[in-house]
């Protein structure tokens, strides 16, 4: 459970700028090293959601969270 509490630490420091642009990220799960994450409001549809999600979200949990491999998005 330490990895997930780690995870949760690094995507809510995260939120605030993905809220500052009118959008934000959800925790889903943690399971065989991939985080699941789910984008909402205007991360939905940009044009720039995958670099955000590999280049930010993702480089920075493989940097801070041993354990993590990658980052894949859930969607509805």
């Amino acid at each position: 459970m330490e990895t997930v509490n780690q995870i949760k630490l690094v995507i809510n420091r995260i939120r605030p700028f993905l809220q500052a642009d009118g959008g934000d990220v959800e925790f889903i799960k943690f399971e065989e090293g991939i985080v699941y994450v789910k984008l909402h409001g205007a991360c939905v549809g940009c044009t720039s959601v995958d670099i955000t999600l590999k280049d930010g979200i993702e480089a920075l949990l493989l940097e801070e969270v041993p354990g993590v491999i990658g980052v894949e998005r859930v969607e509805e």
